[in-house]
């Protein structure tokens, strides 16, 4: 007699669910925002206090928490995952537009899928309005309550990728 065979659900992967070209482009985009493309081992806060690690994952970190390289990877395809799916759920005319989607997910990161979703610059994308929604990015400038000039710059980067390959 055989024990029977339990099929689990497929893992999600970031190309399963953003499609190869978007995850070459946005994994390392959001990974040089977030930690200057080598991720942090240990936590820390951000700018506003939050506990962090790796690429800017902020889900579950403790103080004193350590992780590992590879943890560190597993935890930022998870993270981009996270984001995406709600980004593509919000604005599904960024389906099969990586430069734009990875723009969007890096803004998402980094925001919160809600602030995404609710913003002008979903609504723009939606609207089919492409150049207004990579032209939104740049309003995203501030945390705290200040303009900061890190989140100034990132957002003129996500703007410049949103602009490449513009839809017609």
């Amino acid at each position: 007699m055989t024990a029977p065979v339990t099929k689990r659900p497929p893992l999600k992967t970031l190309v399963g669910v953003i499609g190869a070209a978007a995850a070459l482009i946005v994994t390392p985009f959001v990974a040089g925002w977030e930690s200057g493309g080598v991720p942090r081992l240990t936590a820390y806060r951000d700018i506003v206090g939050v506990w962090t690690i790796c690429d800017g994952e902020t889900l579950g970190v403790t103080p004193g928490m350590v992780e590992t390289v590879a943890g560190c990877q597993a935890r930022g395809e998870a993270a981009l995952i996270r984001h995406a799916e709600p980004v593509l759920a919000c604005t599904p005319t960024l389906r099969g537009h990586p430069h734009q989607l990875s723009a969007a997910i890096s803004l998402a990161y980094n925001i919160g899928t809600t602030a995404y979703c609710r913003s002008t610059v979903a609504r723009r994308f939606n609207a089919g309005q492409w150049a207004a929604a990579c032209e939104g990015f740049l309003a995203w400038n501030r945390a705290g309550g200040r303009v900061v000039q890190g989140l100034v710059n990132r957002r003129r980067a996500e703007r410049a990728l949103c602009l490449k390959e513009l839809p017609r």
